[in-house]
């Protein structure tokens, strides 16, 4: 339908009209949202003190890995975030994601075009007809229901989902980092352990065949002596095809190819990092993949306010200024000079039911989102509540651990000395110097289940047990 020109002019009235619609337009149709309501208990069951935090995609996030104190670690990590490009494609996700909210931004705004023309036209043998033209039209559909701030407003929180996935692809690509490079490290020292046990065995099988030569000892335990020490050289040699797998991966999420990044054997200098007794009520401030689900449930909501703006009228505006001559030299002179204004409506009355559904689909993905960001918040303190536990029963496994290592290495020592001076016969070596070796290889294996749980606690904690500022 039309309405009253709107540009002002002498004389005209439009601009209350105009006043009204833009009082209208600061109304917005549909739920306005809320976080939902998480099952959070009050404190964590696996240690006291701990206590937990609503969602926020703005907490600081330390270097969490710098704990370990190993500086190669540390090079590692840091060359994540320039360099992995599954965070490079979380990036590019997010500035996408920014780019919709400035486009929807934009349909807030009158579009402006600038139109010029020229033609000539007439029949033969009489004078030609000639039009020249040059003005500007703007068209505008005002937000008078809040159709286009919902849709802004679901656009913002998707971005804000992206930001958050980008956080947290940043901390699944520094987490498997630092858990293959303490697999890397394990590797390492179990081939420190096995070279040592060659030794050692290579001794007791050249101990065992002079005692051979002199008839002290028999065939059989010549043999036995020499299937352990080859056995041990196999599992030995089998490192060698484990640990590139190790550095290749390591090569892969740092970005670089395999063959330029080279991680010489090292000795096992990773610290294990102290956790505190007691935790800020921010600590979970820090999961990024809670705050992107609770995000997600937000844009969610918006979007029903976009289905429930269906139900109103669009109202579009158009208005343009120019002038206009049958000749080009006194075109933008004023008595040339035109305008023209005008306006629409349109209501639907009836579509089978089509809006009624699409908002009700809308509601349905809303409850979807939540039961989504409950359950993220679900699994996060299970997350924590296994790596806490792990903690505590790691720190007295190793206590058990050790001891049991110490004593296997003395009773090898013991039984090795004891078969030299022909007391013992040589299946007591064999055995003694067998749970020696699996002592030492479990010892190592409840250390780096320590670290490889640190690491763990920290990534369920979103990076870290520092609140921001600390």
């Amino acid at each position: 339908m039309g309405v009253s020109p709107l540009i002002k002019i002498p004389g005209s009235r439009a601009a209350p009209p105009l006043l009204a619609l833009l009082a209208l337009s600061a109304c917005m149709v549909g739920p306005n949202y809320h976080r939902p309501a998480a099952p959070t208990p009050s404190a964590y069951k696996e240690t006291a003190g701990w206590t937990p935090a609503k969602p926020s995609d703005a907490a600081d996030r330390l270097d969490w890995w710098t704990a370990f104190n190993d500086p190669i670690l540390n090079d590692l990590e840091n060359r994540v975030a320039t360099s992995n490009q599954t965070v490079a494609a979380s990036a590019a996700a997010y500035e996408q994601a920014r780019a919709l909210v400035a486009q929807q931004r934009a349909a807030l705004f009158p579009t402006v075009a600038l139109n010029s023309g020229a033609s000539a036209s007439g029949t033969i043998g009489q004078p030609t007809l000639q039009s020249y033209s040059l003005g500007l039209g703007a068209t505008w559909a005002p937000d008078l229901f809040g159709r286009i701030r919902r849709s802004i407003e679901s656009a913002k929180a998707t971005a804000e989902v992206d930001a958050d996935d980008l956080a947290n692809a940043k901390l699944a690509a520094q987490t498997e980092v630092a858990l293959d490079y303490v697999q890397l490290r394990q590797l390492d020292e179990e081939k420190r352990i096995l070279d040592a046990t060659v030794v050692a065995y290579n001794r007791t099988l050249s101990i065992t065949q002079n005692k051979y030569t002199v008839g002290v000892a028999a065939q059989a335990d010549v043999l036995t002596a020499l299937a352990q020490l080859r056995t041990t050289q196999a599992s030995d040699a089998d490192l060698g095809q484990q640990r590139p797998r190790l550095e290749h991966a390591i090569a892969i999420l740092v970005g670089v190819p395999p063959a330029q990044l080279d991680l010489p054997s090292a000795s096992w200098t990773l610290a294990m990092p102290t956790i505190p007794p007691g935790m800020p009520t921010t600590l979970l401030q820090r999961r990024p993949d809670i705050a992107a689900s609770e995000r997600a449930a937000a844009s969610a909501s918006a979007l029903i306010g976009v289905q429930v703006a269906a139900y109103y009228p669009d109202v579009t505006l158009t208005g343009g200024i120019g002038f206009a001559s049958s000749e080009l030299g006194p075109l933008l002179s004023a008595s040339n000079a035109i305008w023209s204004a005008a306006g629409s409506a349109s209501e639907t009355l009836f579509d089978g039911g089509a809006r009624h559904a699409a908002v009700a689909a809308a509601r349905a993905f809303y409850n979807e989102q939540v039961a989504n960001y409950r359950q993220t918040v679900l699994t996060a303190f299970g997350q924590v509540e296994d790596n806490l536990a792990a903690q505590r029963v790691l720190v007295g496994e190793q206590a058990y651990s050790l001891a049991a290592r110490d004593a296997a290495n003395k009773a090898e020592k013991i039984t090795v000395n004891e078969y030299n001076a022909g007391t013992v016969d040589y299946t007591a070596v064999v055995v003694a110097q067998a749970t020696a070796l699996a002592d030492r290889n479990a010892e190592l294996q409840v250390e780096a289940s320590r670290l490889t749980a640190a690491v763990d606690l920290i990534a369920a904690l979103g990076g870290g047990w520092r609140a921001a500022g600390s």
